[in-house]
């Protein structure tokens, strides 16, 4: 029996509750890195194939806010950011990190990764990350992957928080997932 299954045969007292409903689809998004410009094309190919057509596409952004990468995946790297035209119901996060940390796995060499694939979503509100890596911040989603609300939109654009990566943090950044937000936006005026 589910939590909701057994909350429906439970006396209910007196008080209002909010109606259990679906919520929007978000607009899946993926961050990639890498030192090597082919495995960029490569990495984008294999998004393609297990996500959709990509309608956003950043320019390349030097990934160049903090050295932590660079014993792993070397000096010099790239980041681009895509967003996917198909929506997509945000429980299906953590299933999609699964699916790029699979992908991660074509391209190790001796151990290290040769490419770094985050995926998220951006929704009216917020711009999510997946992660692996549980903190006071994040939220278990199952699986082994925890969700962090890393952007906040408020008065026309997206905003940081004192967690957000500085590279998220960026006004580049936040341009992007601006603009993304207004294709996202878009869509769903398209769907009502």
């Amino acid at each position: 029996m589910t939590p909701c299954m057994l909350a429906a045969i439970m006396p209910l007292g007196a008080h209002a509750m909010g109606k259990i409903k679906q919520p929007r689809p978000v607009k899946l998004i993926v961050s990639v890195f890498t030192g090597d410009i082919d495995l960029l094309a490569l990495a984008r190919a294999a998004l393609v194939e297990g996500f959709g057509e990509i309608d956003y596409e950043s320019e390349r952004l030097p990934f160049d806010h903090t050295d932590y990468y660079e014993a792993e995946f070397g000096p010099n790297l790239q980041r681009q950011i895509f967003s996917f035209a198909e929506l997509l119901p945000p429980d299906r996060l953590a299933l999609v990190k699964c699916r790029t940390n699979q992908l991660e796995q074509r391209w190790v060499v001796d151990g290290r990764r040769q490419v770094n694939l985050d995926p998220g979503y951006v929704s009216l509100g917020k711009l999510v990350l997946a992660t692996t890596k549980d903190y006071t911040h994040r939220v278990y989603l199952g699986q082994g992957i925890y969700a962090e609300v890393t952007l906040h939109y408020r008065r026309g654009s997206f905003w940081s928080w004192e967690w957000t990566y500085p590279d998220y943090a960026s006004e580049r950044y936040l341009q992007i997932f601006d603009h993304i937000r207004d294709v996202y936006v878009a869509q769903l005026r398209q769907g009502d």
